[in-house]
């Protein structure tokens, strides 16, 4: 079947999302384009507050990379405006003059920020928020001045002041009325916002209108109408946003506030043009929040797929203010009118308030501040009209006051339906994440957000998440791997054991079990084989590796096969051989009368059916030829894989061949908390399949890049960028570093894949790269405990050690 061409115009949250549930739905039905105006991918518009503030990164607050748009064919022209639309030709044209024609279009330009037209308002220092440009703005002046002032005491204004306090900058908030966030809270609520706000050093200036903006080119004062000024480096103007339908009216859509749109989010003009989004109007209303944005995405996207059965119907909004330490929840009518009541409830030595306006029993709106725990379950009440007659005298105390249906945050979130939405950032409901857990057999946190988004973004839901995990695994629900006990010898964790080896220099295994008080006398084999390594990793000079503590595998020095025979792997640093090499290894094949060879993924030459006694005479060959073990059986560092790089590759940019041998002679013989595999690729072409290493370097005409956290086998992960280095020097000591780091963080058995998914990008990141004291520290640790590691134990069991080993047990007559 032919496919029809899909354009979007807005590469933001609104559209994107349209775009996800469309291929739900029909991942066949369209070559999809999408123009966004904005040099990135898309992003988390919502969470630029905390950007700002510096509690995420950029990187983090991204919903979908570059890569996302290749794997799903979809052409991604960012940093394109679209100019025109012909609706004659079906036709889009950007700013470049690129064309992409259509058969459905979908116009999802958001919306623009207001800006007052004060006189000096055209001065540099005087922005909105509303994109990264404008944060990256605010954070290059809190970097160089001193004075900010926000005009708007609304959502966007109190985060945006929030975030340039956190900056260090001196705020002033200037609002024309006399309340915060008169739209989202009533009198009292604001009034203990405030105090609270003001308590963390933020100034207000209530009931102020801003006359005139002074200053020569660039912003230095703030004038108001009854004549007082103050000092000001940056304003911030978020005083409200208005619908960009610019783009829209020019093509002779129709347009009022916004693009006005029908149930199935078509434009009414034109059939075949589908609006969503902050740049459209739906009955009279144009919505600034994400939620409804959301649910339009499902319509359309229904009405995409041709299943023709949804309807946008319009949605009632919830409001959370993303200032860490703050919890603040509204939602509905909290003004009331003379045909509504009102459950008042306010502790202000607590900073508690609540407030339900009730018509005819039914919650038509709330405010929570200090304490927002049920504003999921009151919003759920208040969308599906539930008559809380019943529920009266105790509705305000929340849900775990409904006898059994509450006593612990598991079963309140429990007893929600499947649509009630968990996670406002990201529009995801009760039923979405129940099922991903069940479906995908998800056990933690970490899991949850990697496959649903849900408490991705701010983790205000992060409670409600956990709790719905725990409910819906029971006994197998982990918080965090970090909670879960080393073994059933011991109450303590991983981390608790590894940072008590350390403060308190514990360097033998009785030692450890005595300072924790170990419920069995000489563990268990999970817990000796931990032990062991958190020690040999704690003191790598001092302690004495206890071999019984370690994989039969790894006490034989080979892999077991399943007739009891070994498979030995001599190591060929960075896949290089030569033919005396080869002569050598097929000497030894010939002499031991080695059954079956077989070359291996990681380039090397594996030699099977080798009987245990066998071994140590078969070491000493090989070790004569120049040959150490390969760790092939070790919870150690296998190989380096490469390709043959710019030496002999016509697309090669770097040495890659060369860099290998390198990474393996600095990292061989290295013990790690699992197996650890490296590669590196002389070009992006990645023949050396770098991205999907544990370590992965890719090499381009200006250096390296780093991959990290990469896994084959039954669950594939890519891996992450780490980050880009200019010279191999560079490569060899953040390659050292990142193996410390994750020698020294991760638990014993826990591959660097699901290590990076529970400890987070970011904080791999801060030791290795951002800190280069610490990034040095690591790698002159990493060096330190390879020079006891660098021991090739063929060689020393060739020469006698551990004899009994691999000598026969023999039974006299």
């Amino acid at each position: 079947m032919l496919k029809e061409n899909l354009v979007l115009i807005g590469n933001g949250m609104a559209g994107v999302r349209t775009l996800e549930e469309l291929l739900k739905l029909a991942p066949d039905a369209y070559n999809i384009t999408v123009f966004g105006e904005e040099p990135y991918g898309n992003y988390n518009r919502i969470m630029l507050s905390p950007v700002l503030a510096s509690e995420k990164t950029i990187e983090q607050i991204m919903l979908n990379s570059e890569q996302w748009y290749v794997d799903n064919g979809i052409t991604l022209h960012k940093g394109k405006k679209v100019e025109q639309i012909n609706r004659a030709r079906r036709e889009v044209i950007a700013t470049d003059g690129t064309v992409a024609k259509y058969d459905r279009l979908i116009i999802a330009t958001g919306s623009v920020p207001f800006m007052l037209p004060l006189p000096g308002a055209d001065k540099a220092g005087v922005i909105g928020f509303r994109d990264i440009k404008d944060v990256d703005t605010m954070l290059d002046a809190a970097s160089q001045y001193q004075n900010a002032v926000v005009i708007g005491g609304g959502l966007l204004g109190l985060e945006a002041a929030n975030g340039l306090m956190k900056q260090g900058m001196n705020v002033t908030v200037v609002h024309l009325l006399d309340t915060l966030m008169e739209r989202q809270l009533d009198k009292p609520a604001a009034k203990m916002l405030q105090k609270s706000l003001e308590a963390r050093g933020m100034a207000f200036l209530m009931g102020y209108s801003t006359a005139e903006i002074l200053g020569g080119e660039r912003v230095t004062a703030v004038r108001f109408k009854d004549g007082t000024e103050i000092p000001a480096d940056l304003v911030v103007m978020a005083v409200g946003i208005k619908p960009n339908a610019e783009l829209g009216k020019a093509a002779g859509l129709h347009c009022e506030r916004g693009i006005v749109v029908s149930d199935t989010m078509q434009t009414i003009t034109d059939p075949k043009i589908y609006a969503i989004g902050e740049c459209v109007q739906h009955r009279g209303i144009a919505y600034g929040l994400v939620a409804p944005l959301f649910e339009q995405a499902k319509v359309a996207a229904n009405q995409l797929a041709k299943h023709g059965i949804a309807r946008y119907v319009g949605t009632v909004t919830s409001t959370k203010l993303k200032v860490t330490g703050i919890e603040l929840f509204s939602a509905g009518d909290f003004i009331g009118n003379d045909k509504t009541e009102e459950l008042v409830f306010q502790d202000a030595a607590s900073g508690t308030y609540k407030k339900l306006v009730l018509e005819d029993n039914q919650i038509k709106g709330a405010v929570l501040y200090g304490d927002t725990v049920d504003g999921s379950w009151y919003f759920q009440l208040m969308k599906d009209g539930t008559d809380v007659s019943a529920l009266r005298k105790t509705l305000l105390f929340g849900q775990h006051h409904l006898g059994d249906s509450g006593h612990n945050p598991e079963t309140r979130v429990a007893s929600l339906p499947d649509n009630a939405e968990i996670c406002g950032c990201n529009g995801v409901c009760k039923g979405d994440i129940v099922k991903a857990i069940t479906e995908k057999k998800l056990f933690t946190l970490d899991e949850v957000r990697a496959h649903t988004k849900a408490s991705a973004s701010c983790g205000s839901c992060t409670g409600l998440v956990e709790s719905l995990l725990a409910h819906t695994v029971g006994g197998d629900y982990s918080a965090t791997p970090k909670t879960k006990p080393l073994c059933k010898c011991t109450d303590y964790t991983h981390d608790d054991i590894r940072h008590g080896i350390i403060q308190h220099s514990l360097k033998t295994m009785p030692d450890v079990r005595s300072h924790f008080e170990w419920k069995t006398p000489d563990g268990c084999p999970s817990c000796r084989n931990a032990l062991n390594y958190y020690l040999l990793c704690a003191f790598p000079t001092e302690y004495v590796d206890d071999a019984q503590s370690r994989y039969i595998n790894e006490r034989a020095h080979g892999n077991i096969q399943k007739d009891g025979s070994y498979s030995v792997v001599p190591r060929m640093f960075g896949g290089m051989c030569t033919s005396d090499q080869l002569r050598a290894i097929a000497n030894v094949a010939d002499k031991y009368e080695v059954p079956t060879m077989k070359v291996t993924g990681g380039q090397r030459i594996d030699m099977f059916g080798i009987q245990k006694e066998q071994l140590p005479a078969m070491w000493k060959d090989l070790s004569d030829a120049g040959f150490v073990s390969g760790h092939a059986y070790g919870k150690a560092m296998r190989t380096v894989k490469t390709c043959v790089g710019s030496e002999w590759c016509r697309f090669g940019t770097q040495d890659s061949t060369g860099l290998g041998v390198k990474l393996e002679e600095l990292t061989w013989g290295s013990w790690m908390p699992h197996k650890f595999k490296l590669a590196v690729s002389g070009c992006p072409r990645n023949c050396a399949e770098a991205t999907i290493k544990d370590i992965g370097v890719v090499c381009v005409d200006s250096g390296y890049e780093l991959h990290v956290g990469g896994n084959g086998g039954i669950k594939v992960r890519v891996t992450d960028l780490l980050c880009k280095v200019e010279t191999e020097e560079q490569v060899l000591e953040y390659t050292g570093a990142f193996c410390q780091f994750y020698r020294e963080d991760a638990h014993y058995l826990e591959r660097t894949a699901p290590w990076i998914e529970r400890v987070g990008l970011e904080k791999v990141k801060k030791a290795v790269v951002d800190d280069a004291a610490q990034r040095k520290a690591l790698y002159d640790r990493f060096l330190i405990s390879q020079q006891p590691a660098q021991i090739d134990p063929w060689k020393a069991r060739a020469e006698g050690a551990e004899a009994n080993e691999f000598t026969p047990i023999t039974i006299e007559a």
